[in-house]
């Protein structure tokens, strides 16, 4: 027995010692024991422009959450430093628009985060990089986000998993990795959804007599009977290739379920000897009416239109107006108050004026509350559809003064650069990235 009371004391605190070190050990073995997966949620950072890498984020999630893991999907444009550090692992799907961009939901990230210094020692990522061979800078924004992470302390799991075009190999490449993760035995296909059969119905030239190639109004109904989309989503369309299979394009839908078909302008491209492209050439030549086209519709998210209260600005050129006019046809379908301004360019007024009539009639009614269109080739005008931003400078700025979203659709050599470049000298270059990185700067460009 123990009858000194400082003795006592010493014993005690000895055993409180004891017993919190013993603890703290257990701690660390059980926390160094357990599955990653099974200390907290694995975060799926997705970076879309298309709505094709928003698809394969969905499966991606899937595939934890059937084998039991913890997952959460956040879009870059809600991601910040902390959710990194914290995450148990990051799995990012990083698509790039044009020669090397990140998408426009992206852009924040790409300034705050990436721009910033970093210290991510102790994460731990794994790479989906979505791409297309034909530009220079191939997957240019996935490259770019894995050499910053690395740089930055991050531990690749594996390396980067690049897709070509939706390449159905190397999507097989990344379930494997994942499966991998998980530790599941039996993942399942991941080919892209089956086409379904749409006929085309109707397939009339909008601009005889243009300078420009033909641009086609196309109409497809499907077979099976089920319309579901909404204004802003692409079908992709699966094309007879020579090699026997089919080769995938990708279009904006001009119409909503409403209408009853698919529809789409759809111009003639043709190769450098004057042979027409292979997608553009079989829709409008030799695809006969009545015949079926392979096709699926699909989400894309990033330009889906606003709610009703909110002002339009829609802007584009050439075959872009397709995408335009299935916002402005919900906006009519809705009764939408906010308001909407279409700026569009083209060749000639005479030829090139595609959808006109539809345009006065929706001026008419509100649906469109201004027009303003360019023709590049018309003697007196002979501008692109940029000067108009330029030359409405002051309206533009009351527009998004009042809450408006832009929305442009075209291509992307010439038309949406110059536009991007007169809306920074318009609204200037932070406000302008403001609109980006808010959602209310959106972009189909191809």
């Amino acid at each position: 027995m123990i009858d000194d009371p400082i003795r006592l004391l010493w014993a005690a605190a000895t055993v409180v010692v004891w017993l919190v070190f013993t603890a703290w050990t257990i701690w660390r073995f059980r926390k160094k024991a357990t599955p990653a997966a099974e200390r907290g949620a694995t975060l799926i950072a997705v970076a879309s422009q298309t709505g094709f890498g928003d698809e394969l984020a969905e499966m991606t999630a899937r595939a934890f959450t059937d084998t039991g893991h913890s997952v959460q999907v956040k879009s870059f444009a809600d991601i910040e430093l902390a959710d990194l550090t914290t995450a148990v692992r990051v799995l990012f799907i990083a698509s790039t628009t044009g020669e090397g961009d990140a998408p426009d939901s992206a852009s924040g990230f790409v300034r705050k985060v990436m721009k910033g210094q970093a210290d991510l020692t102790g994460v731990s990522f794994g790479m989906l990089s979505l791409g297309d061979r034909t530009y220079a800078e191939y997957c240019g924004f996935g490259r770019a986000l894995d050499g910053w992470l690395r740089s930055a302390g991050a531990q690749a799991l594996f390396d980067p998993v690049e897709v070509d075009n939706g390449d159905a190999a190397a999507i097989r490449h990344w379930q494997g990795e994942l499966s991998r993760l998980t530790g599941s035995v039996a993942a399942p296909d991941w080919a892209p959804p089956a086409y379904a059969d749409w006929r085309l119905v109707e397939r009339r030239l909008l601009n005889p007599g243009s300078p420009g190639e033909g641009a086609w109004h196309l109409a497809f109904e499907p077979v099976d009977g089920v319309l579901q989309w909404v204004a802003g989503d692409i079908a992709e369309v699966g094309v007879p290739s020579p090699d026997g299979g089919l080769a995938h394009r990708e279009y904006s839908v001009a119409s909503l379920p409403a209408d009853g078909r698919a529809e789409f302008l759809i111009r003639l491209m043709r190769r450098p000897d004057g042979a027409p492209g292979l997608a553009s050439g079989w829709l409008t030549e030799t695809l006969k009416v009545g015949e079926i086209a392979p096709m699926r519709i699909r989400a894309n998210r990033a330009f889906h239109g606003p709610d009703a209260a909110t002002p339009m600005i829609l802007i584009g050129n050439g075959t872009g107006i397709a995408g335009l006019r299935s916002h402005l046809k919900a906006r009519a379908a809705s009764g939408a108050t906010g308001g909407a301004w279409l700026m569009f360019g083209e060749r000639t007024a005479a030829h090139d004026s595609f959808h006109d009539a539809e345009l006065q009639t929706w001026l008419a009614d509100g649906t469109l509350t201004r027009l303003d269109r360019a023709f590049s080739r018309d003697p007196g005008d002979g501008r692109y559809v940029q000067a108009v931003i330029e030359a409405e400078a002051r309206t533009l700025r009351d527009w998004t003064a009042r809450g408006a979203a832009i929305y442009v659709c075209g291509s992307l050599e010439g038309m949406a650069g110059g536009v991007n470049a007169a809306l920074e000298a318009v609204l200037g270059v932070e406000a302008l990235r403001d609109l980006v990185e808010t959602g209310r700067y959106r972009r189909d460009v191809y």
